[in-house]
């Protein structure tokens, strides 16, 4: 008799039970791998609403300032100090600045000065007011180095500002022993007071250059109280004339524009105060050009200022606001409107093309043929159906027209109908991104229409799911 080992097991395979529960997950697994492909493997179209809107370009510069400026030498040797507040008008005969040769006023202000010598709140603000227009336009990779100017301008401004409310005392240096000392010297001329030179006093619009623009080859000399001058040094420097003016190198479009313009509106970015300049514009030998914005007020408070930062006003473009990627160009026929005509029961547009019966009799065929844009005389019609060298019959005549004569138009995809429909477009302006169409045109698109974002992603005619 056989061995018999009790402690065997044998393992046996489980049926496989198929239910309902396993059919449905199956079903909705392939489903989902079946949408996952079709939706990577279809083309997408992605659609834009049309909206009115407008376009602003960028219109701030960079602008040079021109003044009528007289830059004053000093008339002696010795430690000048100033007492006109820079910036302030100043008459002919009241005192600008003095002429130390010991170099002990310094030490004689100190010394003799009652109380503390505190700024106004007036001072403060100006003071205020400088820094945070500093602080607003400065680029550290561009003009890290007029830190440097601002610094020094500041503490000149401060000096001259501390200068100036000790002014009241200054008969009391007449009676010391600094009397024979010290020089007072007065405006020879009526005008706002700035305490810098720059080399740019004597500049024309018919001398400017690209280069000028470069705050790389800029160089600007603070002139600060207790500095050593020798006689002929420049002192201080005066502008007699309220008017002045800004110039901005500009391409030929916009100098066009704003020649057309006479006056433009202009906005200073240092304060945001607004004024109305007169434009003028100069080519030079290398074709560059420079437009010239004249103004009649605003002078002071860019007296010491060379370059100025300023935003044109111009008026904005207004109308149906799509992108660029959505505009194309297409060819069409273009024929007398006396051959257009409209075909049988339908109210569709079309031409009656030439043709030939197999007996060689020659006969019409309406063929249907959309209208995309038109003039006084001539309609622009879709070629899907026609040919070059088709020769077209004008209704009711036995005249015939060869087709030849083609344009092509601008425009995009509507996709309102379910398929791409060309709409053609009289575009007003345009940036890098957007154009400005005009609305309300008999062929063209209305407000909350469809169109095509990509105009390279569909062929017209295409269904658009």
């Amino acid at each position: 008799m056989a061995d018999q080992n009790p402690n065997k097991i044998t393992k046996y395979r489980r049926p496989l039970n198929i239910n309902i529960g396993m059919v449905i997950f199956a079903v909705i697994f392939v489903y989902i791998v079946i949408c996952v492909f079709m939706y990577f493997t279809a083309k997408h179209v992605v659609w834009y609403e049309v909206q009115a809107g407008s376009l602003s370009t960028n219109n701030i510069y960079e602008a040079i300032a021109i003044r009528d400026e007289t830059i004053v030498n000093a008339a002696d040797n010795g430690y000048v100090n100033y007492f006109a507040r820079e910036g302030a008008r100043v008459a002919v005969g009241d005192l600008v600045y003095t002429i130390d040769e010991s170099g002990k006023l310094n030490d004689y202000l100190g010394t003799n000065s009652t109380g503390e010598n505190s700024l106004s709140q007036t001072d403060l603000a100006e003071l205020k007011s400088d820094i945070v227009g500093f602080a607003n336009s400065f680029d550290r990779r561009r003009n890290f180095n007029s830190v440097y100017d601002f610094k020094y301008e500041m503490e000149g401004n401060v000096l001259k500002l501390s200068n100036y409310n000790i002014l009241e005392s200054i008969e009391s240096i007449q009676s010391s022993d600094l009397a024979g000392l010290i020089k007072q010297c007065t405006a020879v001329m009526s005008g706002i007071i700035t305490y810098s030179i720059d080399g740019y006093e004597d500049l024309t619009l018919e001398m400017m250059t690209v280069e000028m623009f470069d705050k790389k080859n800029y160089e600007k000399t603070q002139l600060l109280s207790n500095d050593l001058v020798a006689a002929g040094d420049p002192v201080y420097k005066i502008s007699s004339n309220e008017d002045w003016s800004l110039v901005i190198h500009v391409d030929k479009a916009r100098e066009e524009e704003l020649l057309k313009a006479e006056y433009v509106k202009v906005r200073f970015l240092k304060n945001q105060e607004m004024s109305w300049g007169k434009v003028e514009s100069f080519t030079n030998e290398k074709g560059d050009i420079f437009v010239k914005l004249t103004f009649t007020n605003s002078m002071i408070t860019f007296c010491n200022e060379r370059f100025v930062d300023i935003e044109l006003i111009l008026e904005d473009e207004t109308g149906l606001k799509i992108p660029n990627s959505a505009i194309v160009e297409k060819e069409f026929f273009i024929v007398p409107k006396e051959y257009v005509t409209k075909g049988g029961n339908s109210n569709a547009t079309g031409v009656l093309l030439e043709a030939y019966t197999e007996e060689g009799e020659a006969t019409t065929e309406f063929v249907e043929a959309s209208i995309y844009n038109e003039t006084e005389e001539e309609y622009y019609l879709d070629g899907a159906s026609l040919r070059i060298g088709e020769y077209i019959v004008m209704p009711e005549t036995s005249e015939k027209y060869a087709l030849s004569k083609r344009g092509s138009l601008i425009g995009v995809y509507n996709i309102n109908k379910g398929y791409a429909d060309f709409k053609q477009i009289n575009i007003l302006y345009n940036n890098d991104e957007y154009s400005i169409v005009q609305s309300n045109t008999s062929y063209g698109l209305n407000v909350y229409d469809y169109i095509v974002l990509d105009a390279a992603t569909v062929n017209e005619d295409e269904l658009i799911h």
